[in-house]
């Protein structure tokens, strides 16, 4: 029973919107089902590395010092202005050139190492992931249990029902990407997700612990 609610509120974690939704949007809409997935799969290694780190006591060592903290808090806030800042590049260059060539297959291939890397490192520098893991798993534990074995099957669970929403997700986005791929279509996308990654960027500079 225990493990049905765990289940379930992994579910429902994983449809609220957030900094992962937001990166895995931008690459699955900017350049397909490929990338989109690679981010999702650099995401949930971030996810199933700071749930590894909570089940082993690992992550209250960085939790534990606030210029560690506040260190991984600004460079995840960079990273998500910056991928912003060039979805807004590229929706006011994609107005003025047109449509861009095809890519050539080394380009995609690069195109999906750099959304797994986009993925993982936005994940790994956000230490409200760390906080949230060391809130969250242990609630889960059945009493008695042998708790860094239980909490590192459920961080395995964690990561496989979030990959199964993000696919959902990324093929629905897919199947509408022929009305996203219209030109006014797309940059306005490209606006819109940039606008959600520089505030959610901005939001994590100023929060507090």
């Amino acid at each position: 029973m225990l493990l049905l609610a765990f289940i379930g509120s992994c579910f429902l974690l994983a449809m609220i919107p957030g900094v992962s939704t937001a990166v895995i949007l931008r690459q699955t809409l900017r350049s397909g089902r490929g990338p989109g997935l690679a981010a999702t799969l650099g995401n949930e290694t971030g996810i199933l590395l700071w749930a590894l780190a909570a089940a082993f006591g690992l992550s209250a060592l960085v939790l534990a010092s606030q210029v560690a903290y506040d260190a991984m808090r600004i460079v995840g806030a960079v990273l998500l202005v910056v991928m912003g800042a060039q979805s807004l590049w590229q929706s006011r260059r994609g107005a003025a050139a047109g449509e861009a060539p095809a890519e050539p297959p080394s380009a995609v291939a690069r195109g999906w190492r750099r959304s797994y890397l986009l993925g993982f490192s936005t994940c790994l520098a956000n230490p409200k992931a760390a906080v949230f893991a060391m809130s969250f798993l242990p609630q889960f534990v059945p009493q008695g249990a042998d708790v860094p074995l239980t909490l590192t099957m459920l961080a395995v669970i964690w990561v496989l029902v979030d990959t199964v929403w993000y696919g959902l997700f990324i093929w629905a986005l897919g199947r509408a990407r022929t009305l996203v791929g219209r030109p006014a279509v797309r940059r306005g996308v490209e606006r819109l997700s940039g606008v959600l990654l520089i505030g959610l960027g901005v939001r994590l500079a100023v929060e507090a612990r």
